[in-house]
């Protein structure tokens, strides 16, 4: 039996708590060109990069929006236009490349498009612009929970998603609104978690609508959407994507390597992982941890949670990574370590963890015989866990238990 410091213990999974992933638009490739995206750290850079993507230098942690009557939640937060555009063809695609993307954050995928009436993207007031649906995707397999999502597809596709613009668009400069919402703990009221990405597009071709009309960004969604409020760690058999109807020169947009067929809004089907395929890249990115919920726990032997299971995350420096569960229709609240268990204690002790409150290990307690040649002296048993935070510095958690 053994009393674990819980203050030590306690204090560790509530930093842990805090260490989330997310995720930003890397990359975009149209017409077989590839443009660079925004990334926070252009903002401390003698002289910034140029780029189509929107700039977001106090998105520094890559997180999300959720306040849906907020500026923020255009194009992310305090979003400035960018500086140059990606020309594509009408009816030809786009590709945005993200970050690797976590696989506990689940949920759809949608495109939007707004004109810029100045016909200058890099200096329109966000707050004018009129966004039409040109792309969706939202649950493509309920059956078993949490579900595969249009975000999955994007995550085995290389971190990658792929969106057409529609033939019938006239040409002219526009917003590309990309946006994955991750709806790992949607269950609660403004718990959806919003990834919005901006991206400048000079259009040709031979289309005649300039869409005249369209949805504000502060009016696409409300806390209160069925898409936006709603358990996914239980089967779902549908799911009604948020957000204005879907343009009606949308081609519905199959993914590269999709193998599922779904529906526009409420989506039921089948689905094998896609392959992956890769696009090439200037930039080095960094990569944060999968975000699958987990917690470390001590085991008495190191082991590697296999990477083809499709279940555990990959962590560089792990050796054991053990599921936590919650009650039947809540969502587990995200937390992640990589930890290595140390036990230093003889290879033929037994060593148990009770499942019992304190007050019954101490009363249950009794002395036992201590066979001759045994230690009699206190068996030291503890375990390392050693969590990584935004700014890339490790911070080392020892936690200790006394026999």
């Amino acid at each position: 039996m053994f009393i674990f410091k819980t203050a030590i213990i306690l204090s560790g999974i509530a930093l842990l708590s805090k260490v989330s992933a997310h995720g930003i638009v890397t990359g975009i490739i149209a017409g077989g060109k590839y443009s660079e995206g925004y990334h926070p750290s252009f903002a401390f850079a003698t002289i910034p990069p140029i780029v189509p993507g929107w700039s977001i230098p106090e998105d520094s942690n890559w997180g999300y929006v959720s306040d849906y009557s907020s500026p923020d939640i255009i194009c992310h937060k305090a979003a400035t236009p960018g500086g140059s555009y990606v020309n594509v063809t009408a009816g030809g695609t786009v590709e945005l490349q993200w970050s690797p993307w976590p696989e506990g954050h689940k949920g759809p995928m949608i495109d939007y498009l707004a004109r810029c009436f100045n016909d200058d993207c890099t200096s329109v007031d966000k707050t004018t612009l009129l966004f039409n649906k040109i792309d969706q995707k939202g649950l493509i397999d309920g059956s078993v929970e949490p579900g595969t999502w249009a975000s999955d597809q994007m995550r085995l596709n290389n971190n990658s998603w792929t969106t057409t613009i529609p033939s019938s668009i006239a040409p002219g400069k526009y917003v590309l609104r990309h946006e994955t919402i991750a709806l790992h703990q949607a269950l609660d009221i403004d718990g959806a978690q919003n990834y919005p990405q901006c991206v400048n597009l000079e259009i040709n071709g031979s289309g005649t609508d300039s869409l005249q009309s369209g949805t504000l960004g502060t009016s696409l969604y409300h806390n209160t959407d069925p898409g936006l409020f709603i358990n996914i760690y239980e089967t779902l058999t549908n799911y009604t994507i948020p957000g204005p109807p879907l343009y009606s020169g949308a081609s519905g947009n199959p993914q590269p390597s999709e193998s599922a067929s779904s529906s526009s809004q409420a989506t039921t089907a089948t689905s094998t992982s896609p392959e992956t395929t890769t696009s090439a890249s200037s930039y080095e990115w960094s990569a944060w941890p999968s975000s699958s919920e987990s917690i470390v726990a001590p085991t008495s032997q190191e082991s590697t949670a296999p990477a083809s299971s499709g279940v555990f995350p990959s962590y560089a420096n792990s050796t054991t990574v053990i599921y936590a569960t919650r009650p039947p229709g809540i969502g587990p609240k995200p937390t992640r370590s990589s930890g290595i268990y140390h036990n230093h204690h003889s290879p033929s002790t037994d060593v148990a963890t009770p499942n019992s409150p304190l007050s019954e290990i101490a009363a249950s307690s009794a002395p036992t015989e201590i066979p001759i040649g045994q230690p009699t002296g206190p068996v030291p048993v503890s375990f390392t866990s050693t969590v990584t935070g935004r700014i890339g510095k490790p911070t080392e958690f020892v936690c200790y238990a006394v026999a």
